[in-house]
């Protein structure tokens, strides 16, 4: 189906999509360096690696109550006021600064990106037309995991051609990265200044709970707290124990995120034969043997084959973690209307944020208290509890 059979004419549709390819390409790269900045420039140890994680989700937490200040400003201010948020936050980080200084200045980028991340979601269905919503969702999705596959790779090669051939320091190259991430933060702002943008504020989520969703706030508990763990701490261990430059990092996530543009429609084809009972079962049983392999490598094996080991596993929780869907099906399942299936999904985000910024600082004093292996194995009982709550679920009906 062609552009024009999914959009509105004169919505802005085009307008948007680019400003998003470009946003998505500055997300791409921040998130490709932002481990080894952190690590070989500020020498940040695991604990205040957790920490920081606290502080840069708090933005999440705190969405719900933000887009409700905003509830009379159209998604398309809100979307140029996220990514300008964004872009101040990553020039803050071109000034010399302490540590504290720098988890302020990435809680700012933070803010931003959690601004656009639902009201991305909110325009790409203003400019559908009617029975297109979904085809307008999965074409975002693509633009965005273009935009993190291209993100990764322009790190990757820039700093590979910066200490390889140009023997520059990482500091001089990681300067450049943020001048490039706002220099597209600000060309994705200016590409939405279209005269056909909508400037009436979409219907938002709110906070909702209810008891028969009870088993998808738990889920969401035991999903956030493993989600967390690889997050914040498995490219620590990869830069940490394994040595990984920043080029190998950006690389690494590229593929990831390559993978991810075919293995996410996969993994829903997958969905829709298994049912989403059986996705929820299975994928954190497979994501228990991960995690455990992810913390003990090191102990079972020779560096260099430990190396390839959590290189791999690394790639295939990635590709694991779109199995998340099952559970919005599952949402589905029990919701009465579209506007319950939204806030409940909502809420679950929420939820999600907060066990993220309880289980980071935790999981940082685990790996120095204890090491990376019992750290792990707290993610890989956070999947088993997963599993033996999604095994309580009814099974659906065929």
């Amino acid at each position: 189906m062609s552009f024009k059979n999914i959009f509105k004419e004169n919505s802005g549709a085009g307008a948007f999509f680019f400003s998003i390819l470009l946003w998505g390409i500055g997300i791409g790269c921040f998130a490709a360096a932002m481990n080894n900045f952190i690590s070989d420039i500020y020498h940040m140890n695991s604990v205040e690696r957790g920490w920081l994680e606290f502080f840069r989700e708090m933005p999440g937490l705190a969405l719900v109550f933000l887009l409700a200040l905003l509830h009379k400003v159209s998604d398309w201010k809100i979307l140029r006021l996220g990514t300008l948020i964004s872009l101040f936050g990553a020039a803050l980080l071109l000034v010399p600064a302490d540590k504290i200084a720098v988890v302020a200045f990435i809680m700012i980028w933070s803010m931003g990106e959690h601004l656009v991340m639902p009201i991305r979601q909110g325009i790409a269905m203003q400019v559908a037309k009617a029975g297109c919503a979904g085809q307008s969702l999965g074409f975002l999705t693509g633009v965005m995991n273009f935009g993190s596959v291209a993100g990764s790779l322009i790190v990757a090669v820039l700093f590979y051609i910066g200490t390889v051939y140009c023997n520059r320091s990482e500091k001089f190259l990681f300067n450049v990265l943020w001048i490039l991430i706002i220099l597209l933060m600000l060309a994705s702002i200016i590409s939405t200044f279209t005269k056909n943008a909508p400037s009436l504020p979409s219907k938002r989520p709110r906070l909702y709970f209810n008891r028969k969703f009870n088993k998808f706030y738990a889920l969401e508990l035991f999903y956030g707290a493993r989600k967390q763990v690889f997050l914040t701490f498995a490219p620590y261990v990869l830069i940490k124990e394994y040595g990984f430059s920043t080029a190998s990092m950006a690389f690494l996530l590229g593929i990831c995120a390559f993978i991810n543009v075919f293995g996410a429609p996969a993994i829903g084809r997958l969905t829709d034969r298994w049912g989403y009972r059986n996705t929820m079962i299975w994928d954190t049983v497979i994501l228990f043997f991960v995690c455990l392999l992810y913390g003990f490598a090191g102990k079972m094996f020779p560096h260099q084959i430990a190396f390839w080991i959590v290189a791999v596993n690394f790639v295939l929780d990635a590709v694991l973690s779109t199995t998340s869907l099952a559970t919005n099906i599952y949402v589905r399942s029990l919701a009465d209307n579209q506007d319950e299936l939204t806030s409940t999904l909502s809420t679950g985000i929420s939820i999600n944020h907060l066990i993220a910024i309880i289980s980071a600082p935790i999981g940082g004093w685990i790996w120095v208290k204890f090491g990376i292996e019992y750290l792990f194995c707290f993610s890989a009982v956070m999947a088993v509890c997963n599993t033996l709550f999604a095994m309580t679920i009814p099974k659906p009906a065929k």
